[in-house]
């Protein structure tokens, strides 16, 4: 999907592919450092996931999974040919692991969505009169060109438009088209020399795609099911609600003891916060309506312990079948 729209990187891209080395296979010796490698295996990922540098988070996450040396000795660290081939297949494997974790959402921008505004008449006086009023703070009916600029930063990737810091070619644009320095004017120029600074964006991307990480996450259930399937680090969650629930003395309902932990802790669990948005608290809301219409008190904490399992069981089902995306600053 482009412009607007997303697409998932979800390590699903990564499964089938091969990283070759190109070593002798008589070589006895050290033939790369644990740096070449993994370098040689995160430029054959980039260029997978459609060209965008990998996050220092995820190579460090799936690093952690690959090798157990300390990350500065393992890049000094010289390999033989065996070695670095099982090093580049598991790295790879962990990068891939990681995404499915954790996918990344990219937009595709291609000029689509600026089209579709500067092809309909009416959208697009619609998009200049709010941009214009957004920007005329002190309601003169007048601001200055370099406020063309501004204009494009409140547009942002939702509208089309790709970071000045990702795409240079925008300071070019303003400076052909004049948009620069103090000179003030109305809403009609103001609308005229963004119809053309809109229209060269447009042809760039169309010549040029560029490939924006969006601010955004992904719950899915994976991680809820990777959580449901360790019993060593399940027990342990379940160990703390207990806690808290011998703590409360039997002020507190079961489901609310849970329901309270999972929305403080949750994130750490691979569950939505439940600040995010309306849809996460529906959620919560209809999955604990749900187990209260059918649960039998939990009276013992293995009946504690059952009803925790559900619960985030329940919980992973319906994050599979209808993740939640929601801004990563929650």
């Amino acid at each position: 999907m482009s412009d607007g729209g997303f697409t998932v990187l979800d390590g699903t891209q990564l499964r089938s592919l091969s990283i070759p080395l190109t070593l002798s296979p008589d070589s006895n010796g050290p033939v790369m450092t644990g740096a070449q490698v993994l370098d040689l295996v995160e430029s054959k990922a980039s260029s997978s996931l459609l060209g965008i540098s990998l996050p220092q988070n995820l190579k460090s996450s799936a690093l952690k999974r690959t090798v157990s040396v300390d990350d500065a000795a393992f890049r000094i660290k010289e390999l033989d040919t065996v070695h670095a081939s099982e090093v580049a297949t598991k790295y790879l494997t962990a990068i891939a692991d990681e995404l499915k974790d954790d996918p990344i959402m990219v937009s595709i921008l291609e000029g689509n969505t600026l089209r579709l505004f500067l092809e309909d008449e009416d959208d697009f006086a619609m998009l200049a009169e709010n941009l214009f009023t957004d920007l005329d703070t002190e309601d003169k009916g007048k601001i200055c060109k370099a406020q063309i600029r501004n204009a494009l930063v409140n547009m942002g990737v939702d509208m089309g438009i790709p970071p000045f810091s990702e795409f240079p070619l925008l300071n070019d644009i303003l400076k052909k088209h004049g948009a620069e320095g103090g000179e003030e004017f109305g809403q009609a120029q103001f609308a005229h020399l963004l119809q053309q600074v809109l229209q060269d964006i447009a042809d760039a991307l169309a010549e040029k795609h560029v490939i924006v990480i969006r601010n955004i996450k992904i719950i899915n259930g994976t991680k809820l099911r990777t959580l449901l399937a360790g019993e060593k680090r399940l027990n342990n969650v379940i160990e703390k609600m207990l806690q808290e629930k011998n703590s409360s003395e039997g002020e507190l309902e079961s489901t609310d003891i849970i329901r309270g932990f999972l929305e403080k802790n949750g994130k750490e669990l691979g569950m939505p916060p439940s600040e995010a948005n309306e849809a996460v608290v529906l959620l919560y809301d209809a999955i604990f309506a749900d187990v209260k219409s059918n649960q039998t008190t939990a009276k013992t904490d293995d009946e504690f312990r059952e009803l925790v399992k559900d619960i985030l069981e329940k919980f992973a089902e319906q994050l599979e079948v209808n993740p939640v995306y929601h801004s990563s600053e929650y």
